[in-house]
């Protein structure tokens, strides 16, 4: 059984509010998500912003309660049933949806000015459907993100593939120090390509070189599978420059023998393949731009206090 959705903790709510007193937030959401019967891993589900899931989705619940007049806020982080709330409750004990809201007179949808303002539609690469009916706002924008960053991730892919081996090994090289890897006044620097040993790039973690990553970078096809014996020649390469650390990045991804082999050789050697490589590339903003910022709200209780 899948988690319940926004819409499931309305009626729950209004059930705990039933007996006419004042509560709070926290206790409707909690005694709501008992009256679910939602589990402790369900409980441990945490969204994008860090909050859990099950709190986020009560909390929604009683927004949309609140704009539909089903209850009030006698004040701060406070609710109260309305006559329009046990109505509804009334109407429709077995649960509700923001259909069923939208009946209520003065109640306006968050969502109901949407096709209005929505820009003309744009060519787009398919990806999975979401059912939004099923996610909280948060939830919405968080989903909607994430389609977004699959469809860069999947273009970044194809252009660093169109591109030279050059060009991919200056691009990791880039992304590591991006993370941090190069230090405070750490370098990277590419090797020589005919003299390289399997090594395509170094990262001096320190002015002086003292610690040092390196690197091989191997653009291929993204139905192409790494194998164990590409890494066993990585960490000859490793021991031929007295090193015990590095990365192997590739466009593609790694075999389950490739996997295995690099958690028992005593050097440290990290795999990150084309999936991980892309993810990594638009968190730290390499090969990307960041398009729009979008600046979420919420109301300011002290203002009115």
């Amino acid at each position: 059984m899948p988690a319940p959705t926004w819409n499931q903790y309305m009626v729950p709510s209004l059930r705990v509010l039933a007996d006419g007193e004042v509560r709070r937030t926290r206790e409707i959401v909690t005694a709501a998500a008992d009256l679910l019967n939602v589990t402790a891993d369900e409980r441990a589900i945490v969204i994008p912003s860090g909050q859990e899931q099950w709190v986020n989705r009560g909390n929604w619940a009683l927004s949309y309660l609140a704009r539909a007049g089903a209850v009030e806020r006698p004040s701060r982080g406070r609710y109260l049933i309305t006559e329009v709330g046990r109505r509804l409750l009334t109407q429709h004990p077995a649960g509700m949806t923001e259909k069923d809201l939208r009946n209520v007179p003065g109640y306006e949808s968050p969502h109901a000015k949407r096709a209005a303002v929505q820009a003309p539609p744009v060519a787009q690469p398919e990806v999975a459907e979401v059912d939004d009916s099923a996610l909280d706002p948060d939830e919405q924008i968080a989903a909607g993100v994430a389609r977004i960053n699959a469809n860069v991730a999947g273009e970044l892919l194809s252009r660093i593939q169109g591109q030279e081996p050059e060009f991919f090994e200056q691009a990791v090289l880039d992304l590591l120090m991006a993370m941090g890897y190069g230090g405070a006044e750490g370098s990277a620097s590419r090797t020589q390509l005919s003299r390289d040993g399997g090594i395509d790039g170094i990262i001096d973690q320190d002015a002086l070189g003292l610690s040092r990553i390196y690197v091989q970078a191997k653009r291929y096809a993204s139905d192409n599978t790494v194998g164990r014996p590409a890494i066993q020649e990585f960490v000859g390469a490793l021991a031929g420059n007295a090193a015990n650390q590095g990365v192997f990045i590739t466009t593609s991804r790694f075999s389950t023998d490739a996997q295995r082999y690099v958690e028992q050789v005593p050097n440290r050697i990290v795999l990150m393949d084309g999936e991980r490589l892309t993810r990594m590339m638009i968190r730290y903003g390499v090969g990307v731009q960041v398009k729009h910022t979008v600046q979420m709200v919420e109301i300011d209780e002290d203002f009115f206090e």
